[in-house]
């Protein structure tokens, strides 16, 4: 695609905003030509200098679904206590016949 063919000025594409399911399913979407502003207020933060305060913060924290959290952070994948072994001081080095260099590398 040559530069010619790409469109010039904004481009703005509102046909994802009437798909169907999102007025059935209370899906907030907010058009392209919607000001910056406006969109946070749809986002649900009402006025930019409270939107980092404590109070928004506390509203944040209230809305965050408990049940959606895992209890462990590995989810069970961790070995089990004693299983795993730190490899040796000599493990993984060359043997005295070697310098170290790789293959492709010897002369």
């Amino acid at each position: 695609m040559s530069s010619t063919d790409a469109p010039a000025g904004d481009v703005q594409d509102n046909s994802y905003v009437n798909r169907p399911g999102q007025n059935e399913y209370n899906v907030p979407v907010v058009k392209d030509d919607t000001a910056a502003a406006a969109a946070t207020e749809e986002g649900g933060y009402t006025d930019e200098s409270t939107a980092d305060s404590d109070a928004q913060l506390a509203k944040d924290d209230l809305d965050i679904d408990k049940t959606n959290i895992l209890e462990s952070r590995t989810r069970g994948a961790a070995k089990d206590q004693g299983s795993y072994t730190e490899p040796g001081d000599e493990e993984g080095l060359p043997g005295p016949d070697e310098d170290g260099t790789s293959r492709g590398r010897q002369q």
